[in-house]
């Protein structure tokens, strides 16, 4: 019994062996992002438990540019406790990339400047589209924010983080779905 349980055992080895390995996830191309995309998400910070989170809608684009891409967005922030007339604040960004050097790394263009706009560059892995911005602040210190966006299979998933001193500061979670090309 033991002589057909180690046959069994080495031929089901063999056949594992030569069995293809499911795919792992691919890095996908940045023309993958091409698009419009539009949604809404909830922003928390360390005052969400007391004073309740924001609720933003968002529209997202990315394109071609020369050899590298754009990515702009605007940010439409619902807050207020008033539902008659809410405050609401709209925010629009631009930024250009071009290849960086390594693979899958983007850098700003212009280059901005740390104490100004701040700095930024992109990568991209797997399914997801990182950009940190970072700046320094007048006292010295710094933020960075984080734009995650990950492809998924309805559009798009969007997680915005913003680091002050190295404290998190805001977390915006959202999804967004492809409306355009």
């Amino acid at each position: 019994m033991r002589a057909v349980l180690s046959a069994l055992s080495g031929a089901l080895l063999m056949l594992l062996a030569a069995a293809p390995l499911p795919a792992a996830a691919q890095d996908l191309n940045i023309a993958a992002f091409h698009g419009r995309f539009q949604g809404s998400g909830v922003s928390e910070n360390a005052d969400s438990l007391y004073f309740g989170v924001t609720v933003r809608d968002f529209d997202v684009t990315l394109g071609p540019d020369g050899a590298g891409f754009f990515v702009e967005w605007t940010t439409v922030i619902h807050s207020g406790d008033n539902s008659t007339r809410p405050e609401v604040r709209r925010r629009t960004d631009r930024m250009v990339f071009a290849p960086a050097g390594p693979a899958r790394v983007w850098r700003a263009t212009p280059p901005g400047n740390p104490w100004g706009d701040g700095i930024a560059w992109a990568k991209l892995k797997k399914q997801t589209l990182t950009v940190p911005v970072m700046r320094v602040t007048e006292d010295g210190g710094w933020i960075v924010q984080s734009y995650a966006r990950t492809l998924t299979g309805t559009g798009m998933e969007l997680d915005f983080v913003v680091v002050r001193d190295g404290e998190a500061q805001r977390h915006v979670k959202g999804r967004l779905v492809k409306v355009a090309g």
